[in-house]
């Protein structure tokens, strides 16, 4: 059994305990689980229309993914996507809104703008773990109340006291027509593609650049690093540079395409914090996030339907995904067992 082939089964096993072991903990509360998954199918792929806001959900969970991951494979651990991602939404809706412009200088104004805004965010620890040596995990969870609290602030101060920044122009929304008639008049927008663009710009950097070798090399080996001439503190900022900016971008799918406007916010919107589960499940690859942000992306929406078509609460479809998020966790020891179930076979 190569070493590919144990990467994908991990976190194939990994949910498929975690479905199952969601079933038993449906069954000993009383609900039927069959009936729940189902339900949970059908509100996934019942009809075009759940389907496209399926897909509509998965976008931010990709950038969460990337950004996430991003950082992992540099060596950093970004907790901090919460935040980074509330201020890039913010971002997109204030230059969506506030500036008229043709739409092929507007929409990329809007999405530089949450990019910019993410990366600014992410820049500031960054800036602390190169100079100072202060953990990012500390100063990234810290950020992301602050920019709960700033992003309020903000819209409170661009709207004149309103909860609510302005809509969106037109010109700036990431919203379409075609998508949304294709899919029974959901919300799906291009802001799809934009996420799978992200992807392979992920891939590019860390698989065929210099930079991306290096921003490895020194998550890997910091000393090892400095001593073949590598700038170690200018790799960790700009990893956190990085990071935010996909971050950012996910928070522009809410802004330009879900919502066209950002109200205030009374708690995080949970997206950033999901963004580690979708890198872990995905093992940190690019490709593998599209798969991890499409199974997070799935449950959320298809949880809705549970309640209604089944009589069972969106809580157990949570207890599902931390279920999921643990045998994840504990994908060293079903990489052993396999390891272990291979070296058996080859024997024999």
């Amino acid at each position: 059994m190569s070493n590919r082939l144990i990467k994908i089964l991990v976190p194939a096993i990994s949910i498929i305990l975690g479905l199952l072991v969601g079933a038993i903990v449906m069954l000993f509360s009383g609900y039927d689980p069959i009936a729940g998954y189902i339900a949970l199918w059908n509100g996934i792929f019942g009809d075009s229309y759940a389907i496209g806001e399926t897909i509509r959900q998965i976008s931010p969970y990709i950038l969460a993914g990337l950004a996430v991951a991003f950082a992992f494979r540099t060596g950093l651990f970004n907790i901090g996507v919460e935040g980074q991602l509330m201020v890039g939404w913010f971002a997109s809706a204030y230059v969506g809104s506030a500036f008229t412009l043709p739409m092929y200088i507007h929409l990329p104004f809007a999405l530089l703008a949450a990019a910019a805004a993410g990366a600014l965010w992410g820049l500031i620890p960054g800036i602390l773990k190169a100079t100072l040596r202060v953990h990012e995990v500390i100063v990234t969870i810290m950020m992301n109340y602050i920019a709960l609290h700033v992003v309020n602030a903000l819209i409170k101060t661009v709207s004149g006291g309103s909860y609510k920044t302005e809509r969106i122009q037109p010109t700036a929304s990431l919203r379409s027509e075609f998508l949304s008639n294709l899919t029974d008049y959901s919300t799906l927008h291009y802001g799809i593609f934009v996420a799978l663009a992200m992807v392979v710009v992920m891939w590019f950097i860390l698989e065929k650049t210099k930079t991306g070798f290096e921003l490895k090399s020194v998550g890997f080996n910091e000393n090892a690093s400095q001593y073949a001439g590598m700038s170690v503190k200018k790799n960790i900022i700009l990893s956190m540079l990085i990071s935010g900016a996909f971050a950012g971008l996910g928070g522009a799918m809410e802004g330009l395409g879900t919502f066209g406007s950002m109200t205030n916010q009374g708690g995080f919107t949970g997206i950033g914090f999901d963004g580690i589960a979708v890198a872990l499940l995905g093992a940190n690859a690019p490709l593998g996030i599209i798969f991890g942000a499409s199974l997070f992306g799935s449950l959320k929406y298809g949880a809705n339907n549970m309640p209604n078509a089944a009589g069972i609460p969106l809580e157990i479809v949570s207890i599902v995904i931390a279920l999921i998020i643990f045998f994840v966790a504990c994908g060293y020891i079903i990489r052993v067992g396999l390891q272990r179930l291979n070296k058996k076979k080859e024997a024999k």
